[in-house]
């Protein structure tokens, strides 16, 4: 019977900055991983161990500095602030990603900053102390574009594919499928949140069911599922596309 089993194992408590991530996370599911199991791992747990902490005691600076490209920049009735910008690993998101949650007072916590590198690190470890075959998601939570809520995204991957590619096969009407590329990193991804959960103090889940995903260490990571600028075709908000579009067209009368 096909199917899928995803489990968040308890036993990892705070990380700090310095600590073996890959000796934690072996800890609490070595002993249960298997050839073809997919660990999904919270970003921030990563960027806590590799130190990623920024003093800012205002987090808006922090977001400048990691910005590579804003996309849109709201200011609400209330005085609150919304910028969905390009950072700098090339994740669209609001924030630039940058968490003032669970931080000391006076520090920000940034992305890490190789998402794919260290997702590879803790794939290689892992399948070095456990002897299984794994593959390694890094996650984390992103907004999606005309949709309310938020679900996790993968933003780094080692030893998983991150697309499962379609196209040129046929459907069950024999049909050839000529764009249909699911991007399952992200779905993994979302579908780890949801055992692992925002406060349950469960920053790790494992899936078991896609072994047909986890190859070896130097696949593409999730550094690859960003569209290009040259096919990105909402490359800016709405209000900053038609500002644009008006200053050309008087440039274009004067």
């Amino acid at each position: 019977m096909n199917g899928l089993r995803i489990w968040a194992p308890e036993g990892i408590g705070e990380v700090r900055e310095g600590d073996d991530l890959v000796g934690l996370i072996a800890g609490v599911v070595g002993d249960q991983l298997a050839d073809g199991d997919i660990v999904v791992v919270t970003s921030k747990i990563v960027s806590k161990a590799e130190g990623r902490f920024l003093a800012a005691d205002d987090r808006e600076d922090a977001i400048t500095s990691e910005t590579v490209r804003v996309v849109a920049d709201r200011t609400w009735p209330d005085g609150t602030r919304t910028r969905i910008v390009e950072n700098r690993i090339g994740v669209v998101a609001a924030a630039a990603g940058v968490d003032a949650s669970n931080t000391p007072d006076g520090t920000v916590l940034l992305l890490p900053e190789d998402p794919d590198a260290s997702a590879r690190l803790i794939a290689a470890g892992l399948r070095e102390r456990t002897g299984a075959r794994a593959g390694v998601i890094l996650s984390d939570t992103l907004g999606r574009a005309w949709r309310d809520g938020q679900t996790d995204h993968a933003i780094g991957a080692g030893g998983v594919r991150v697309f499962d590619d379609l196209r040129g096969t046929t459907d069950a009407q024999g049909r050839e499928l000529a764009v249909t590329k699911p991007c399952v990193a992200d779905e993994l991804a979302a579908a780890a949140d949801l055992v692992k959960g925002k406060a349950t103090g469960r920053p790790v889940a494992v899936i078991r069911g896609r072994a047909d995903l986890v190859g070896p260490l130097d696949l593409p990571g999730a550094r690859s599922i960003p569209r290009p600028g040259e096919r990105d075709m909402f490359h800016t908000g709405a209000d900053e596309a038609y500002a644009a579009g008006f200053a050309a067209a008087l440039g274009e009368a004067g």
